[in-house]
């Protein structure tokens, strides 16, 4: 599959093929404790610069991920959005979305980044499901995913172990008929 050299253009934000340029950002982000604890994988210590941009080259020839990096309209990276595990047999993959800068966090930057995402997997990739996890205390994750359809579909309890206290992981999931149908009501109650 690997990360396409396409952009999908939004409102606030564009996607396009992730970059080795963005490794040195990522790198900070993920030093950031507070964006690190909205990760599902939360625990992951700090890359090296050579390590990130190993694995930026890897996520470009995986054939089973598609990776984009988000930057705003003008131009500023903020994060990175991506499907990874694509099942071709299943039509399914796993979502994952970071906005690493905060100063765009509560602008609705990332819900734009995964309405775009969704659809390059619904519509480009003939995806049938999208899921993902995350750790209930991510309240603004929650809100992001259910703005653009995702519905709850389980809680593992006290599944995660983290800063000293358990922690539930929350399983949510799309399927492309949902997504087609959300699109088209904010169309009709919105006038988009």
């Amino acid at each position: 599959m690997a990360s396409p050299n396409i952009r999908l253009k939004g409102k606030k934000v564009i996607l396009r093929q992730i970059s080795l340029r963005d490794a040195q950002r990522f790198c900070r982000w993920l030093a950031d404790p507070e964006v690190v604890n909205t990760l599902a994988a939360g625990d992951s210590s700090v890359p090296t610069l050579r390590a990130e941009r190993d694995w930026i080259r890897q996520a470009r020839r995986e054939k089973n991920k598609v990776i984009f990096s988000i930057d705003t309209l003008d131009g500023v990276h903020i994060g990175s959005v991506s499907l990874f595990g694509i099942n071709p047999r299943h039509r399914r993959a796993e979502y994952g979305v970071m906005i690493g800068d905060k100063r765009y966090w509560d602008q609705g930057c990332g819900t734009e980044a995964g309405r775009l995402m969704l659809g390059y997997g619904f519509r480009k990739l003939k995806l049938h499901r999208i899921y993902l996890h995350l750790i209930a205390y991510n309240f603004r994750g929650l809100r992001s995913y259910q703005k653009i359809g995702f519905r709850l579909e389980g809680r593992m309890r006290q599944h995660l172990w983290h800063h000293g206290y358990w922690h539930d992981r929350i399983a949510m999931g799309i399927l492309g008929n949902e997504f087609i149908h959300t699109k088209q009501q904010t169309k009709k109650t919105y006038g988009r």
